[in-house]
């Protein structure tokens, strides 16, 4: 249905109307963009109830507002074997609507109309998901038009399915034409008038103020007293105490499936009555209309409710993930900068290469020997500088796959804990309690990648002393093997004395560094490599945390949506408030 509405309407009351009817398509269009994906316990409740609103404000409230002069719909509806479509024809005078022999009966709803109000039921009308039909057919999503000259102008009268059917679709369908009822004309029988499921209905139909008569169908002339009385009693004490009740006296049908025409002559009366008189027909309208206005607006805070739950399950759920790849890029931060790589194979390929011996023990009482007493004492060769090079690689990787396996574990355990986040899992389509199977591949390219930026920012850094004797001493492989062990004892905060291995080797990458470039050139460097390393890091995790953060994109929840839909369904209150005669705003819906 178009959202546009006409500039002004000219009917009394029109430009109020039209307010309203503006407002009524925005709550409509709320509701449809609330999502209720994760299976919380307001969910499925919740779910039933914005569909079955949707529909009652497409089917029923939206048209019937635009087109108020519309013929008065009454719905008859009611329990299995209640005798509507015996009713509805006996009513008209002749078969229009085939009584169900089988149960459960599936066939279309069958609405009969004065030919002078065919204008009124078009596909653009009331119901306008079902497919408009004039012959009988099974097709529950068809509607089958009749029309009948023993149908007064102003009355349609529609024979449901059986609210009690076997079949899910029919109690749905018949659900869903009672919500597009104008007045219920309820049937059911002495021998079933108290089952539970019409008193669901009619309970629904008290709470909203709909127009309802009770048909007491099928009643032994004898049990016409206190079956009749039981059930006045038993309306009143549910809010119904004003609706008519009609007993139809049990009785023979004739050859084309008619009760005497005395047996629903009350009946036929009542409804021609409200038919004649105008003002009758649209008290009943409005009175309907109004309650389920109402209703859908009160009801809509509870949809609202469910859908911010929802919004902050979303939310806990990705601050889950979120902290478990955020603890994981902290933790190889730290452990590629604390000296903890330089163990190992690492420390040992990076000793062969700077020679230990007489060096490092000088280093350890002498820390402040001259940087040339460093550089004269290295003894590697170019070989050994690769050699370190492939353990900082294999270092590094092992490093970061054992993290980003653990961060996988740490986020699918905390969604594990919640019946939301296993269903998400569940549905994922990997097993997201591991790192990717691509995973290992994509960190062995980032390493290698990170160690070809620490070789071009030593390159560019010496572009003005390759000539040099110490740079060509060492050459950009060794002096990149340098920075490398000085960015993993960037925090160790020991020299001399104080040092273990680990921090005893990060300063002899140190000085090594700093007699080619200089103090400050060197701490700038390894401010930019231990950068450039911890961005890698971040992008490579965040790839894996995109997987859970992928799932709840996935569901399209928007956090502004509960509010909106309040908002709107506000809008709709304050202009119920205002046109009761009323002032100022309402935050919730009247009674």
């Amino acid at each position: 249905m178009s959202e546009s509405q006409p500039e002004k309407d000219s009917r009394p009351g029109g430009d109020s109307s039209t307010q309203m009817l503006t407002a009524l398509v925005r709550m409509r269009s709320a509701l449809q963009e609330v999502r209720l994906p994760l299976e919380l316990p307001s969910a499925l409740e919740q779910r039933d109830a914005q569909r079955e609103m949707v529909d009652q404000l497409e089917d029923y409230v939206i048209p019937r507002l635009m087109t108020i002069e519309a013929p008065l719909l009454t719905v008859v509806g009611g329990s299995t074997g209640a005798g509507k479509s015996t009713l509805v024809n006996s009513l008209v005078g002749t078969r229009v609507t085939q009584p169900g022999v089988l149960r459960p009966t599936t066939r279309s709803p069958v609405l009969v109309h004065n030919p002078a109000d065919a204008e009124w039921f078009g596909q653009d009308r009331l119901l306008p998901d079902l497919e408009r039909v004039t012959t009988a057919t099974n097709d529950p999503e068809a509607l089958q038009l009749v029309a009948s000259d023993a149908v007064p102008v102003g009355l349609a009268i529609l024979d449901a399915p059986d609210i009690d059917s076997v079949e899910e679709r029919n109690r749905v369908l018949a659900a869903q034409l009672l919500a597009a009822a104008d007045l219920w004309l309820f049937v059911t029988s002495a021998a079933r008038y108290a089952d539970q499921v019409p008193w669901d209905f009619l309970r629904k139909a008290a709470e909203r103020s709909a127009a309802v008569a009770i048909v007491l169908d099928r009643t032994p002339p004898d049990a016409i007293e206190t079956v009749s009385t039981h059930l006045a009693r038993m309306l009143a004490s549910r809010g119904l105490k004003d609706s008519p009740l009609f007993t139809v006296v049990e009785g023979d049908v004739n050859e084309d499936g008619l009760l005497p025409a005395a047996n629903v002559a009350e009946i036929r009366g009542w409804l021609g009555s409200l038919a004649a008189d105008a003002e009758a027909r649209s008290g009943v309208v409005k009175q309907t209309l109004d309650g389920a206005v109402r209703t859908l607006a009160r009801r809509t805070h509870s949809v609202a409710d469910a859908a911010t739950e929802q919004v902050d399950a979303v939310r806990r759920l990705r601050s889950d993930a979120n902290a478990a790849y955020d603890k994981a890029v902290v933790e190889i931060a730290e452990a590629s900068a604390d000296g903890t790589l330089l163990r190992g194979e690492v420390l040992a390929r990076w000793q062969e290469f700077v020679g230990t011996g007489e060096l490092l023990r000088s280093l350890e009482t002498r820390v402040g020997w001259l940087r040339d007493r460093v550089v004269n004492a290295i003894k590697g060769k170019p070989q050994q500088a690769e050699r370190v090079t492939v353990a900082v690689e294999s270092g590094l990787e092992t490093l970061i796959l054992e993290h980003a396996e653990a961060a996988a574990e740490r986020a699918e355990a905390s969604w594990q804990s919640t019946v939301s986040g296993q269903t998400l899992l569940a549905d994922a389509g990997e097993d997201l309690g591991r790192a990717s199977r691509d995973f290992r591949r994509r960190a062995e390219r980032a390493v290698r990648d990170w160690q070809s930026d620490v070789l071009e920012m030593v390159r560019t850094e010496g572009a003005d002393k390759r000539s040099t004797a110490r740079f060509l001493a060492f050459g950009v492989n060794g002096l990149s093997v340098a920075l490398m062990v000085v960015v993993f004892a960037h925090t160790a905060g020991v020299t001399g004395a104080e040092a273990g291995i680990a921090g005893g080797s990060a300063v002899l990458g140190q000085k090594l560094l700093e007699a080619v470039f200089g103090d400050q050139a060197v701490r700038t460097l390894a401010e930019r490599a231990r950068q450039d390393l911890e961005a890698k890091v971040s992008e490579l995790l965040g790839a894996e945390r995109q997987r859970y953060l992928d799932l709840l994109d996935s569901l399209n929840i928007s956090p502004e949506a509960p509010e909106k839909l309040r908002e709107a369904s506000r809008r709709v209150d304050d202009l119920r408030f205002a046109a009761k005669g009323g002032s100022g705003t309402t935050g919730a819906s009247d009674a």
